[in-house]
């Protein structure tokens, strides 16, 4: 975890903090390391960062992007309706006090906000972090099915009829997508597949693809 801490301290030097970078990296790890993450933990925040790294991107929108990263499953219950944007609230409050300028902490939270539904738009940096954040689902076979079954392990609460029938919306509102990656590099990469997973899985629930 110190190489994730050490990242996160470059990161927001680049991104003009005055103040130290540590303490936040400190919080922002614990809060992916949390109980009850099967797959939104640091594994995916990991995953999340060596797409971005593999990605063409300028640096300004590179590093938006990364910040985005790190906050965008920090706060993370599967329980609740608004990870997403007590996540973006996080970041808007937490950059600018360590000294990062209030415009760059709201485009930071703003992108942050977007993987709550991933929704077509028309700004690289936007359209990158939906993409990054959506890529699991284009991976080999066995990445997709255990991706599958880590999600299935935080919802382990809900009665498994209610998750099938919630899984299944989500997997078809997926799927009805056209592209489903909205940058041309993650749709030549992970389209096809992610529609072949995509498929597998809604068979599985038994739902027609």
């Amino acid at each position: 975890m110190s190489g994730l801490s050490e990242r996160f301290t470059r990161l927001v030097l680049r991104l003009g903090a005055t103040g130290d970078g540590a303490p936040l990296a400190h919080a922002l790890l614990a809060a992916w390391s949390g109980p009850g993450r099967a797959y939104h933990d640091l594994r995916h925040l990991a995953d999340c960062l060596a797409q971005l790294d593999s990605a063409e991107a300028s640096s300004a929108t590179r590093d938006l992007v990364e910040a985005a990263l790190w906050f965008h499953d920090a706060v993370y219950d599967p329980r609740a309706g608004d990870n997403e944007e007590r996540s973006a609230a996080w970041a808007a409050e937490a950059l600018p006090a360590i000294g990062i300028r209030l415009e760059v902490a709201g485009q930071i939270a703003d992108l942050v906000r977007l993987t709550a539904g991933h929704a077509p738009v028309a700004d690289r940096a936007a359209q990158l972090m939906c993409d990054i954040d959506l890529s699991i689902l284009g991976r080999p076979v066995e990445l997709f099915d255990s991706y599958d079954r880590r999600v299935r392990a935080e919802y382990a609460w809900v009665p498994d009829d209610a998750y099938r029938a919630g899984r299944a919306r989500v997997l078809e509102g997926l799927m009805r997508r056209d592209p489903l990656f909205q940058t041309p590099e993650f749709r030549r990469r992970f389209e096809a597949q992610a529609r072949l997973n995509l498929g597998r899985a809604l068979a599985a629930l038994g739902r027609p693809t």
